[in-house]
């Protein structure tokens, strides 16, 4: 009698490497959307008008121009969303498992098929929350008085702890790096820098809050 041997799974690719190759490829990626929507504000800058929103500058640029920004920034804000919002749905999804073990609606799998795309899985709970949670966050957005200024003040207030300094301090403790020697003193420099600018992009946001509120 034949015994056959059965294969090992092989398991999938550890979290560093997922997160390092998905980093790398956002990293590379956000620059080409920042410079290609940059082009855009050369035509408020030259006229000394930067207004927060796209649409109120289609008379100093072409359509075209109007309408490959707009796909820029519908593109960047769902890599966005993919990005900040994971640590969310993966709480919110770990606490409706915990509560509700035998619910198919949370915990089931449906599987899609559609022509010419590779199957799809499908959570209904996860279809459900998500898709509120979009429609809600934009709902906020859409309605919040100066919007722009406050995610400004939000935005810097992350920005320099969470995507220079820390990451940062990690990699220069984590190769050992001397105080004072050339490498040291390029990153403390960036890391300078980006807070200064962090600080008057900052202090510029605080005082369109104020403008807008007291106008």
């Amino acid at each position: 009698m034949k015994v056959l041997k059965k294969s090992p799974l092989k398991s999938p690719p550890s979290e560093r490497q997922t997160m390092k190759k998905a980093s790398v490829i956002s990293v590379g990626i956000t620059p080409f959307f920042y410079l290609s929507c940059w082009r855009l504000w050369i035509c408020s800058i030259l006229e000394n008008r930067t207004p927060g929103d796209i649409d109120r500058i289609q008379q100093l640029c072409p359509y075209w121009l109007i309408n490959f920004a707009n796909c820029l920034f519908v593109l960047h804000l769902i890599g966005g969303y993919q990005v900040y919002s994971q640590p969310l749905f993966a709480v919110v999804d770990k606490w409706l498992t915990d509560q509700f073990p035998r619910s198919s609606f949370v915990n089931r799998n449906y599987t899609v098929k559609l022509p010419s795309v590779p199957a799809l899985s499908l959570n209904l709970e996860r279809l459900c929350f998500r898709t509120a949670y979009v429609a809600s966050t934009t709902g906020v957005a859409m309605i919040f008085p100066y919007f722009n200024q406050v995610l400004g003040v939000l935005g810097t207030i992350n920005f320099w702890p969470l995507s220079i300094y820390f990451p940062v301090e990690m990699w220069l403790r984590q190769k050992n790096i001397g105080p004072w020697t050339t490498k040291w003193i390029l990153f403390r420099s960036f890391g300078i820098l980006c807070f200064l600018l962090n600080m008057f992009i900052l202090a510029g946001s605080i005082q369109g809050i104020m403008a807008a509120r007291f106008s």
